[in-house]
């Protein structure tokens, strides 16, 4: 079996590595302890946390054991990386509810049971308790911040300001993997490239109190061809929660993926074999699309389950086939009737405003029922409801059901 490092290489997770011959040994070993950490600044994840999730997954199966770090204490600063502006303070009670359902998601890409279980930790439990003289004696004096500052997730934050608060947070985190090393023997700490810095914190930390067995490991963030984050949608971040982002809505995000990025998608967010993956690589026109649609249902089952995702593959169907049926389409009852094709696409979340409800009408994008809308004050009336609901379309791809 090839070590779990060339399997992450092959794939194309991989982006930056602290020791990598010695990672690469050390993951050839039987059984060693790893940690990624979620920041619960949300009660869910979003596409974001899939790559982490999968990257954890292909670990767990290589014989070694995950440790889910769910950050309690770090959420209430909220990482400064790369934003342009201090995040929202939550309480505690709220970090407290957004701990509770991420654990639910991450249960579905690692498992709890078995000789390598995974196990989830809080870092509540051992900041919060932390005494800020002794801290500052015992770990800020080991941090330099000329170093600190000249690191690429805070450049950004110079200009419009960088509280002391934020700063902590580097500190934070390295004493988490000092911690969990200790407590646990983590010796590998993996996430998303933008953590760069702040692991680079955590293994040096560890290795300047005299250890030389702390590692470091960032793979690529999920991104288009042409760099651009995938993720987005008409109402905002692809989110994991199915309350949030429909299992419909997520496959057709999934389904809809340019014909360019699919293959790196396959190999980043599905468990599909290698083999199988280098050979769509080669389909072109009708192939790729069957190709796309079996992509689609694996990342949907993934998150969602078999059952949703056979649900969102059947009304997708449903649209494009005219197989299937209509229940797991996203679905909006008309708060108001009669009611304006604006207000519809508004009320559907489609369009974000009237304005641009508007412009998408003016630009032809816009079907009720496979008719083009060209009068944005249009009136839905019964004759659009003749079957008990009305589809509404923008483009080719998006749809939505309407109910009165």
């Amino acid at each position: 079996m090839n070590n779990v490092f060339d399997v992450l290489q092959e794939r194309g997770y991989i982006e930056q590595l602290t020791h990598p011959e010695q990672i690469k040994e050390l993951l050839n070993q039987k059984s060693i302890p790893f940690y990624i950490g979620f920041d619960p600044t949300a009660d869910s994840l979003h596409v974001g946390g899939f790559i982490p999730l999968m990257v954890a997954s292909h670990l767990q199966k290589a014989g070694h054991k995950p440790i889910i770090l769910v950050g309690g204490a770090t959420a209430i600063i909220g990482d400064p990386s790369f934003k342009n502006d201090m995040r929202k303070m939550l309480s505690k009670e709220e970090i407290q509810h957004n701990v509770e359902a991420i654990k639910k998601q991450v249960e579905k890409f690692v498992s709890f049971e078995g000789e390598n279980a995974a196990i989830i930790v809080n870092n509540a439990d051992w900041l919060l308790e932390l005494n800020y003289v002794d801290f500052m004696r015992e770990i800020g004096t080991l941090f330099s911040v000329n170093k600190m500052l000249a690191a690429e997730c805070y450049k950004q934050r110079m200009e419009t300001g960088l509280t002391f608060f934020e700063m902590g947070y580097m500190l934070m985190q390295s004493y988490d993997f000092l911690h969990l090393y200790n407590t646990y023997g983590c010796k590998l700490e993996i996430g998303g490239n933008d953590q760069w810095s702040n692991i680079i914190g955590g293994v040096d930390l560890i290795r300047k109190i005299g250890k030389d067995d702390s590692f470091g490991l960032t793979f690529k963030l999920l991104t288009t061809k042409e760099g651009k984050k995938m993720g987005k949608t008409e109402k905002g971040a692809l989110w994991l929660d199915a309350s949030k982002v429909s299992p419909y809505e997520f496959y057709q995000y999934w389904r809809n993926v340019d014909d360019t990025d699919i293959i790196n998608v396959a190999k980043l967010l599905t468990f599909l074999p290698m083999d199988e993956i280098e050979k769509m690589a080669n389909l072109k026109d009708e192939q790729i699309n069957v190709a796309k649609k079996k992509i689609a249902f694996e990342i949907t089952k993934l998150v969602h389950g078999q059952v949703e995702a056979q649900k969102a593959e059947e009304a997708s169907n449903a649209l494009f086939n005219g197989q299937g049926n209509l229940e797991s389409m996203p679905t909006t009852k008309l708060d108001n009737f009669p009611i304006t094709i604006a207000d519809a696409l508004v009320q559907t979340g489609i369009a974000p405003s009237k304005g641009q409800a508007k412009t998408l009408v003016a630009q032809g994008g816009i079907s009720l029922n496979d008719q083009k809308i060209i009068d944005c004050t249009y009136l839905l009336s019964d004759n659009d409801f003749e079957n008990g609901y009305a589809i509404l379309k923008k483009g080719k791809k998006v749809y939505h059901k309407l109910e009165k």
